[in-house]
């Protein structure tokens, strides 16, 4: 079968979900979104919206929101949360579809994951960004030097089926790169994301943009990643990607001017408006639970 008769679901609509969708369907593929509530609506009667230089444009998608068990896909890619991952792969527990690539940015293990989808589970780690704004689509594509769109086998192997969705990227012409170790790469992005975002919403309250960028909230990170960073390692996982390996080297104080640059971004201005913060807190708060849970395992604290 080539690559543009296989069948996609992508089960999410949120900013992940609809960029990968825009992007294999303009590939010529056979591309179905699930959506529920407001986004099935807005996606079912405008199309899937998006920004382009300025110019708001629709393409048209096939969007669903019920399926079936019998309704088999080839690869189904779940572009959820972390706190929502596991309602959506039990919403998929008895779909005989063989493929579920699980595009969310953080992961502690695979476990419970595991338990519910079994060996069709192909972790992922999405490597676009953006945003949704009043139905339309704000995609934001980072060089590919720096972030492409990871995945591959809990085993580490090189199966067919990554091979072929490795083909699927290529038609595309979205970079990606094949990982022969997803756990330690999504655990050590997930500290990341740990070490900042818990920084910017201190005890469930966001930090005023005026101390957001101070030297004290920017140590205050570096501190928290290295901490994170030297018990995942402590652990026995490996840091990956390697350029995290150069946070553990780099002198605090040239980390702390590399992260008081960074929040003064855009992207940093975003993190903190309620709406995001909101959403990206209750995911930390899970994902640091569960990074803790991990720990303990080891008798290992941060």
């Amino acid at each position: 079968m080539s690559v543009k008769q296989n069948r996609i679901l992508i089960f999410g609509a949120g900013v992940i979900g609809s960029i990968y969708a825009m992007k294999f369907i303009e590939a010529g593929l056979d591309v179905t979104m699930f959506a529920r509530s407001n986004r099935f609506k807005t996606l079912k009667e405008n199309g899937l919206q998006y920004n382009e230089k300025g110019a708001v444009k629709s393409i048209k998608v096939n969007v669903i929101d019920t399926i079936e068990n019998d309704d088999v896909y080839d690869y189904i890619f779940v572009t959820v949360r972390y706190d929502r991952s596991e309602s959506a792969l039990l919403a998929l527990k008895d779909n005989q579809s063989k493929n579920i690539v699980t595009m969310i940015s953080n992961s502690i293990g695979f476990s419970s994951w595991l338990d519910i989808v079994g060996d069709r589970l192909l972790p992922a780690f999405p490597g676009v960004g953006g945003q949704i704004k009043e139905g339309i689509l704000y995609a934001r594509f980072p060089p590919k030097i720096l972030v492409s769109t990871v995945f591959g086998e809990i085993s580490g192997l090189v199966t067919e089926r990554v091979e072929h969705l490795a083909k699927i990227f290529k038609t595309a012409k979205l970079p990606y790169a094949i990982n022969k170790d997803m756990r330690a790469y999504l655990i050590t992005h997930a500290v990341s994301d740990i070490a900042m975002i818990s920084v910017l919403h201190f005890e469930n309250q966001i930090i005023d943009e005026k101390t957001a960028r101070t030297r004290k909230t920017a140590h205050q990170i570096t501190f928290t990643l290295k901490a994170y960073l030297r018990a995942i390692q402590k652990a026995g996982v490996a840091i990956d990607p390697s350029a995290f390996k150069m946070v553990l080297k780099c002198p605090d104080l040239i980390l702390d001017l590399f992260f008081m640059i960074w929040l003064r971004t855009k992207m940093v201005k975003d993190m903190m408006l309620p709406g995001y913060a909101s959403n990206a807190n209750n995911e930390i708060v899970q994902l640091k639970n569960g990074l803790l849970k991990f720990l303990s395992r080891y008798d290992i604290t941060p």
